[in-house]
């Protein structure tokens, strides 16, 4: 919501002033269906050139998701942190092997079943399972599977900044698009020297406007949505640090509570529960 509220307030505020100064809108329009060809076009073009599908796939999606609320809630990470308390905790009364169902068949675990945000989400899931999975088998220690867990959130923050990466490069690459737009105008206009002077005028005025886009699209639309998106990932990456902590806290010999306290701590400030409505929301699940 507050994505488009700015692009609407940027957009209001840059023509606002364009007109209020007695700029000529009908040049803007009647420039704009070619610009814009020849920029994007050329912009498109580049993009694809310069990323592999997936990359382009994700880049998509990722500036879709930036017109959605983010996921990572107070209410996903007290769901997440209260199924790692139910999984540790039966395994601390039951014994590490109670839960190897419920690690080799999530989906069909009554303990994943009652955290249904958590368990819909196959990334975290499988992070989940994999790491107790290993602790069911006893062959590593703390340290190996700490070393493991960074390395796998290292490769998961490499994977989710190529789109933001890539969009980076098209914004950075849109300002130069827009100039060579505006040169192709300023060729057109050098070809009709002999018009009079109110003719070359508008067809310099329409060579600039080239320029103009360019320099709008790079810096008003598409270097915010990579700052929106890198911002997006940082948070995904988060959870995964939760998850990491407790889990690590737990094969320490803490407690199921003390552990998932742990993991509270990590999470940013504006989506941490408290002690108390951690606890409560805990014990409200049993």
């Amino acid at each position: 919501m507050f994505v488009i509220v700015g692009f609407v307030f940027s957009m209001l505020c840059i023509f606002g002033v364009f007109l209020l100064h007695g700029g000529n809108i009908n040049i803007l329009l009647k420039a704009l269906p070619y610009e814009m060809t020849a920029i994007l076009g050329a912009a498109i073009g580049a993009f694809l050139i310069n990323n592999q599908m997936k990359v382009v796939k994700a880049s998509l999606k990722g500036i879709g998701g930036c017109f959605k609320g983010s996921r990572y809630t107070k209410a996903r990470y007290m769901e997440l942190m209260a199924l790692q308390y139910d999984l540790l905790q039966k395994a601390r009364k039951e014994g590490l092997m109670a839960i190897e169902q419920d690690v080799e068949n999530p989906h069909e675990s009554a303990v994943f079943k009652k955290y249904p945000t958590i368990a819909a989400d196959h990334h975290v899931v499988e992070f989940i399972t994999d790491y107790l999975r290993m602790m069911v088998s006893g062959n590593l220690n703390a340290h190996e599977i700490e070393s493991l867990m960074d390395s796998e959130i290292e490769t998961h923050h490499q994977e989710a900044h190529a789109p933001v990466a890539a969009i980076g490069r098209l914004a950075g690459g849109l300002p130069a698009f827009g100039i060579v737009a505006a040169v192709l105008g300023v060729i057109n206009t050098m070809g009709s020297v002999g018009q009079p002077p109110a003719i070359l005028g508008g067809m310099i005025a329409t060579a600039l406007v080239g320029t103009f886009l360019g320099i709008l699209l790079a810096y008003g639309v598409f270097e915010p949505l990579g700052g929106l998106m890198d911002q997006k990932m940082e948070e995904s990456s988060k959870e995964f640090q939760c998850i990491k902590t407790t889990l690590l806290a737990s094969m320490q010999g803490y407690a199921p509570a003390t552990a998932i306290e742990f993991g509270r701590k990590v999470l940013l400030s504006d989506v941490r529960p408290t002690f108390n409505e951690l606890e409560a929301h805990v014990k409200g699940k049993k």
